[in-house]
Order: C-alpha cells, then structure tokens, then sequence
C-alpha cells in the first residue's frame, strides 16, 4: 500500500522493502482505518474463505487483521499466520496471546513456503505479495497451489497496477498521497496477469471477486 516514504534514489528499486522498518509498519497501522474501501474489500474476502475450513494460512499477515477475521467467522478453525515485520508479528501475538488455534509465525515472503506447515483448506493474503519481486509472486502462487488441499481456495486481497500513469495518480490521490511519497516496496503488476499466472499454475474458477481503482481481489481453486 501506498504510505508517506522518500524513495530512496540510490537502491535498485526491486530490492527495496520498507517493511522490516518499525516506524514504516505503525505509520501503515495509524492510517489504514482512512481507507475508503477498507471493509468492503475484508468482507469480500471473507466471502471467498470456505465455510467449513478447519486450516488457513494467511500470508504477510500483519498485526493479524485477517486471521482474526477468520478466527471469528470459521468456529474451530486452526490459522498460520506469517510476516517477517518484527513490529506486525508484536501485535498479531499480541492479538492471538488467549487463542492457541492461532500460530503467528516468522516467515518473509521472498523464502519458499516451509512444506512442514502441512495442508491447508484456504491461504489467504492482504496487501502483502504486491512486496516481492514479479518472479517470485509467480513462484509463491505455485507453492500456494502445492499447500492447499484439493478443492482449496487461494484468496488474495492484492495492490494491483493500474494500466496508465494517470490512474495510478488518481489511485494516489483517491487515499491521500502523492507519486513522491509513493512506497518504493510496491511493486505492483497487472490484475489480469496475475490471474493469468494463477490459470497457467493450474488454479480453476480463477477470477477477480472485487475491485476498487488498484485494490483487487483475485482467487483461485485447487483442483479436485
């Protein structure tokens, strides 16, 4: 997501993550509630996450939004939930202390998903994927499909690029930033060739269940 940042000019573009930076999370975390779209596009996913899922994996999971929404909503339910921010995975501990269904564990996204995590009925994502590198979302969605159980839904609430100049700006503006302070973690890419790629990897009932201007929800199902 977009945040107040200055790029900085010397790195090589694909290599920067701001997210292990304390004060870069918090300041996401103070202005999330701003965001127009917010809970529309949560309740969105949440539609998408099987009802009787006894195991989800939340990717990037931050301070743990997501997992406790489907903490929540899916009684029994056992969640993994990953981040490799040390200020996130404080406050998703913090959040899940009394559920011990609920395993917050360290894990950064641009490593292959550990196989010793098992099987699970969905994997879920918000605003995280759009940090790694075009390759490896591509390679991630492939171990996405490899850990999910036939029948399991890959569900990913994702910052997408817009596909001009212009409406990129007008995404900027629309949640109160500017192409300067633009997050040089970003590195977005097309909705349709993420869905693409979920296609090509094997995923079926590929589509976008939602989307606002750059917010898109993209999901996939593993084959019986």
């Amino acid at each position: 997501m977009s945040q107040s940042r200055t790029r900085p000019d010397t790195v090589n573009p694909e290599a920067v993550n701001l997210w292990s930076n304390a004060d870069h999370a918090t300041d996401y975390l103070a202005r999330r509630s701003s965001f127009p779209w917010r809970d529309t596009a949560y309740e969105h996913l949440m539609e998408w996450v099987p009802a009787a899922s006894r195991r989800v994996l939340d990717l990037g999971c931050g301070d743990g939004l997501v997992a406790g929404r489907v903490f929540d909503a899916r009684p029994g339910v056992e969640v993994v939930a990953c981040d490799f921010s040390a200020a996130m995975l404080r406050r998703a501990r913090e959040r899940f202390a009394a559920a011990p269904q609920v395993a917050v564990v360290e894990h950064d996204l641009d490593e292959p998903l550990p196989a010793d995590w098992g099987r699970f009925d969905a994997v879920v994502s918000a605003f995280a994927i759009h940090h790694v590198v075009d390759e490896r979302k591509r390679m991630l969605y492939g171990e996405v499909l490899e850990r999910l159980e036939p029948g399991g839904v890959f569900c990913n609430l994702e910052h997408v690029a817009s596909p001009t100049r212009e409406l990129h700006e007008a995404f900027l503006d629309a949640v109160g930033t500017t192409p300067e302070d633009d997050d040089p973690s970003n590195k977005l890419a097309p909705a349709e060739a993420q869905l693409g790629w979920l296609r090509d990897l094997g995923f079926e009932q590929v589509d976008c269940h939602y989307k606002w201007r750059e917010i898109a929800l993209l999901s996939g199902t593993k084959p019986q």
